[in-house]
């Protein structure tokens, strides 16, 4: 392990002056007495009566190291304490019960993260009390977490947007309540185990500012107050592990930078960065026709976990990425397609794991049934959970369409092997011939025509057949073969409320759309670009048969505007279909 660097930056300090903030006291960090060790310190590295205090911090370190590694892989019981309403199923999802947890653990998670919104359980100024009945729910899914054998991670969540965020305007009342908030739940949990670990705010950022310079002195206070506070209301709070976020929780250079700052100044052996990532923006919500993981988006993730090894692993601060996944996800899981989903989630698992960062999935509920108690996308989790120990072959596509009604030809797919090699590609179970049924050739497999023709032979529009391509180690790739013909839309009519298109999907699945007036601009929200964002501008449903254009779409279309629609299918079809507005009427017809 190397030693982190202890130089103290003077910026801060001059920032705290230039803009006219208080100093902060220096906090003393006495060595604890013996009974306040976490368990994982045994040997009494921390408070050791022999040995430098160099030592010591090294032997902290090194132990909240070992806690962090051991907490992967991590998951948040997301939409349920952090909701803003009455109580925890207020954003739809039950009550946490003690099963949930235990089925985490059997699914072999390490560590639950567990947001809370305490602003709405809270009395007024100055004490901003926390509900007893709240703290104590708190409480008892935090202890069914510890016996579960699981690491916690408890936090203060929504509360970044709901009153934190006005610190630049209302220093002195949010750091009050930052303050009284913490105090109370340090106080609460000052004997908990050391598995339990406090994060200072989810998300942090500022309203109203003068620019970075402010939010950087004004989260590095938060940060600072936080740890104060928490090491002094002594028991296992004295060495309990910390973690701090940065700025937005971002994973940009300036933002990781302007932690490290905070770090160093307080100098505490036993303290942890975290950030989140939901991917490449355009990719994560679907939009400027970044439909596929492409290198861009896969440079992205690179780049990211780089970035963390470089300023944070490699200097001995551990990283706990607390939220990962795509920000499509808001709207629903079929926002990006799902063989492109999968890559996503095999690069970043793949990343992590080289970069030594601990990673904790979000799941608002989409993702875990928290009632059955399954899984909603079993392939989706294998790929998590695989990703964890190994890294596991892709292919170009997940998907392999048999236009109906003429001649088939063969299909050709790109494997990434991730160093392992093809062993068998099977249909229902039974191998395939090599040869005759595909040809392997480099990192090329084809699918012959005649394999092809006799998978859809039924001519069944969808899907008539799943491929399973095996490979010498990780998981499987699947493919499914499709006959499609060319999607039919037709005329409607309808309001700027939301225009919903008649489509026979014939087999296909929509991939993206543009949008452009007559004139050749572009229309519709992002009119820096022509394709739209899937499921916010435009939401289909092969199932009902439908492509609705929302009333986000509409209240970013001139009116009395004649638009030109293109919807580009993932057979590579394409449909054009004409839309115009007059007031709050709209209708549309094939073009």
């Amino acid at each position: 392990m190397k030693s982190r660097s202890r130089a103290l930056p003077t910026a801060l300090t001059a920032l705290f002056a230039l803009l006219g903030l208080a100093a902060l006291p220096q906090v003393s960090h006495a060595a604890p007495p013996a009974e306040t060790l976490p368990k994982n310190l045994a040997g009494g590295a921390v408070g050791a009566t022999t040995g430098t205090a160099t030592e010591a911090a090294d032997a902290t370190a090194a132990s909240v190291e070992d806690t962090v590694a051991a907490m992967q892989p991590g998951w948040n019981l997301g939409n349920t304490l952090d909701a803003t309403g009455p109580d925890e199923t207020s954003w739809g999802n039950p009550r946490v019960t003690r099963d949930q947890l235990r089925q985490i653990r059997d699914d072999g998670f390490r560590s639950v993260r567990i947001p809370v919104t305490w602003t709405q359980h809270q009395g007024p100024a100055p004490d901003h009390t926390v509900d007893p009945a709240h703290m104590a729910r708190v409480a008892e899914v935090v202890e069914w977490a510890v016996e579960e054998d699981l690491y916690v991670l408890l936090n203060v969540h929504h509360d970044s947007w709901q009153w934190v965020m006005d610190m630049p305007t209302q220093h002195a009342a949010v750091l009050n309540r930052f303050t009284a908030t913490w105090e109370q739940i340090a106080e609460e949990f000052r004997d908990a185990p050391q598995e339990v670990l406090f994060e200072s705010i989810n998300e942090p950022f500022f309203e109203n500012s003068s620019g970075d310079a402010q939010n950087a002195a004004l989260l590095h206070e938060l940060n600072s107050v936080f740890h104060g506070l928490v090491r002094d209301s002594g028991g296992g709070n004295a060495t309990r592990p910390l973690v701090l976020p940065t700025l937005h929780t971002s994973p940009e250079q300036a933002r990781l930078d302007e932690l490290v700052e905070t770090f160093d100044e307080l100098d505490d052996p036993a303290l942890i960065a975290t950030v989140h990532y939901y991917g490449y923006w355009p990719f994560s919500v679907n939009v400027a026709g970044h439909t596929t993981f492409d290198a861009v988006a896969e440079s992205d993730v690179a780049d990211t976990f780089a970035r963390l090894r470089d300023t944070f692993v490699d200097q001995g601060i551990p990283v706990i990425l607390g939220e990962y996944g795509l920000l499509g996800f808001d709207r629903h899981t079929g926002v990006v397609q799902q063989g492109e989903k999968l890559k996503f989630f095999e690069s970043f698992g793949s990343h992590a794991r080289a970069s030594g960062v601990t990673t904790m999935l979000w799941d608002n509920g989409q993702h875990l049934d928290r009632s059955a108690l399954t899984w909603r996308d079993t392939a989706l989790f294998d790929r998590v959970v695989s990703s964890w120990t190994t890294d596991s072959a892709t292919a170009s596509s997940d998907q392999v369409f048999v236009p109906s009604g003429a001649p088939v030809e063969d299909a050709e797919l790109t494997l990434r092997t991730a160093g392992h090699s093809l062993v068998a590609v099977r249909e229902g179970g039974q191998p395939l011939a090599p040869g005759t049924d595909y040809v392997l050739s480099g990192d090329r497999l084809t699918l012959s025509a005649s394999l092809l023709s006799r998978l859809t032979s039924g001519g069944t529009a969808g899907v008539n057949a799943a491929l399973s391509l095996e490979f010498s180690g990780g998981l499987p790739w699947e493919v499914r073969v499709l006959s499609n013909e060319t999607p039919v839309l037709s005329a409607a009519s309808g309001s700027t409320a939301g225009l919903s298109v008649p489509a026979a999907f014939h087999g296909d699945q929509l991939a993206t759309m543009e949008a452009v007036y007559a004139d050749g601009g572009n229309a519709g929200p992002h009119d820096w670009t022509s394709y739209k964002e899937f499921g916010a501008a435009f939401d289909p449903d092969p199932g009902g048969g439908t492509i609705t254009l929302t009333s986000d779409f509409f209240a970013e279309v001139r009116d009395g505007a004649t638009v030109v629609l293109t919807f580009h299918f993932w057979s590579g079809d394409t449909v054009r279909y004409e839309v115009t507005r007059s007031g709050g009427a709209v209708s549309g017809a094939p073009r």
